[in-house]
C-alpha cells in the first residue's frame, strides 16, 4: 500500500496541470480579487443624494435642520440638497437623487424606486417621526424632563454599524473570499481526474497495466484518493495561510478552526473529480469540460461572482444550497468567522462528509464493474 502511495505521489507532482489549476490558479485569482475588491471598506459606501422641499415655515423647519445635521458628518448617509418642488421632481426622474423629503407639518418622503437607498431614507423619516412623537408625549406627561429628553435624542452617534448576530463586525467583501475557498476546494477535481485516469484501463496505458495486476480495486482507489487528497490538502493550507497572514483578510476565526473545513472541502473536490471521470466512456476533453462547468456553476451559486446570489437562493430554493458543496464550504466558514452558529456549522460538515462517502462509494461501484475484453 505504501509503495502505491509513493509512486502515485511522484507521478502527480511532476504533472504541471495538477500543480497549476488546483494550486497556482486559486492563488493568482485570490490576489486579483484582493486588489480589486478586497480592500473595500464600509466607508466606501456612497452617501445618498436627497432633496429637501420646504413647503412651510416655522416649527416645521426643524425637520430640515434634522436632515442637514445628519448630513454634516464625514461618513454621513445622506447628502441633503434644498430644492424647489419642480426641480426636485425632475432630479428624481433623471436619477440625480434617490428621494425627496417634504418639510411640512407632517413630513413625507417620495422615492422613485425600491432598494437599499430608499429603505434607508424611509428609516430616517420614521426615526424623526417617532422621535417627534416621543418628545410630544414627554412634554405632556413629564414636562420637567424635556431638556434631558432632547439632549439624549440629539446624541445620534453612528447611524448604522453592520454586525453579525454573534456581535462580530462583518465585511461585505468577505463572502467573495469564502466562495473563493469553496471554488479552490472543488478544483481538486483536476487531481481526482488524473487519479481516475490511472484507474481505468481504457483511459491510459498505466491503468491498463494496473488492471491486470492482482491488487484489489479498492486498494487502488484508496491509495489514489489518499495521494490526491494529501496534495490538495497542502494546496488549500497554503491558500488559507496566504489569505489570512499575507493578504490579512478579516478572518475572525483562528487558522486551526478553519482547517477541518479545508480537510472536508479538499476531499469533496478530489472525490468529485474521480467520480465524474469514472462515469461513461466520454473523451478526456469532455470530462474536463464537465468538471470545469460544474465547479464554476457551483461556485457562482455560492456567491463567487455576486454575493447576493447565495442569499437569493437561500430565500427561494434553500435546498439547492444544502446540496451545493461550494455553498456549504462558504457557509461553514461564515459560521466560524461571522455567525455564532455551531449547530449550523456541524450540519454543513456532516452534509459534506456524506457527499464524500457517496462519491467515493459510487466510484468504487463504477470501477469495480468495469471489464475489458481487450486493451
Amino acid at each position: 500500500m505504501w509503495n502505491l502511495i509513493k509512486y502515485s505521489f511522484l507521478a502527480k507532482i511532476r504533472d504541471f496541470s495538477l500543480v497549476f489549476w488546483p494550486f497556482v490558479f486559486p492563488l493568482v485569482l485570490t490576489t486579483a480579487m484582493y486588489f480589486s475588491i478586497g480592500q473595500m471598506k464600509e466607508s466606501d459606501f456612497e452617501t445618498i443624494p436627497v432633496a429637501i422641499v420646504t413647503q412651510s415655515t416655522g416649527e416645521e423647519d426643524v425637520f430640515q435642520e434634522y436632515l442637514e445635521t445628519m448630513g454634516d458628518d464625514k461618513e454621513a448617509l445622506i447628502n441633503v440638497r434644498p430644492m424647489a418642488e419642480e426641480e426636485a421632481v425632475t432630479a428624481l426622474e433623471n436619477g440625480d437623487i434617490e428621494g425627496i423629503f417634504y418639510s411640512r407639518e407632517e413630513p413625507s418622503l417620495t422615492v422613485g424606486g425600491s432598494g437599499l437607498a430608499q429603505s434607508i431614507l424611509q428609516m430616517i423619516l420614521e426615526s424623526y417621526t417617532e422621535g417627534k412623537q416621543t418628545l410630544e408625549d414627554v412634554s405632556k406627561i413629564h414636562p420637567d424632563r424635556m431638556e434631558a429628553a432632547i439632549r439624549q435624542m440629539s446624541d445620534y452617534g453612528s447611524v448604522t454599524e453592520e454586525v453579525s448576530l454573534g456581535g462580530r463586525t462583518t465585511n461585505t467583501t468577505a463572502q467573495f473570499f469564502y466562495a473563493m475557498i469553496g471554488m479552490a476546494c472543488l478544483y481538486g477535481c483536476f487531481i481526482g481526474y488524473q487519479s481516475a485516469m490511472d484507474l481505468q484501463a481504457n483511459l491510459s496505458a498505466l491503468a491498463a497495466r494496473r488492471c491486470v495486476s492482482p491488487v484489489h480495486r479498492m486498494r487502488w482507489i484508496l491509495s489514489e484518493t489518499a495521494v490526491s487528497f494529501g496534495i490538495h490538502f497542502v494546496n488549500m493550507l497554503v491558500l488559507l495561510a496566504y489569505m489570512k497572514y499575507i493578504l490579512r483578510l478579516e478572518f475572525a476565526g483562528s487558522y486551526a478552526e478553519m482547517i477541518p473545513v479545508v480537510i472536508i472541502g479538499s476531499m469533496i473536490g478530489v472525490t468529485m473529480g474521480i467520480f465524474i471521470t469514472s462515469i461513461g466512456k466520454m473523451g478526456e476533453s469532455v470530462k474536463i469540460g464537465i468538471m470545469i462547468s460544474v465547479s464554476l456553476a457551483l461556485s457562482f451559486l455560492a456567491g463567487l461572482m455576486n454575493a447576493d446570489i447565495k442569499n437569493v437562493i437561500d430565500r427561494n430554493v434553500p435546498l439547492l444550497n444544502r446540496i451545493n458543496p461550494a455553498a456549504l464550504i462558504s457557509d461553514a466558514l461564515y459560521c466560524l468567522n461571522v455567525y455564532d452558529a455551531p449547530e449550523r456549522y456541524m450540519q454543513d460538515m456532516v452534509i459534506l462528509f456524506v457527499m464524500c462517502v457517496l462519491l467515493l462509494t459510487g466510484t468504487f461501484l463504477i470501477v469495480r464493474r468495469e471489464r475489458y475484453g481487450s486493451i
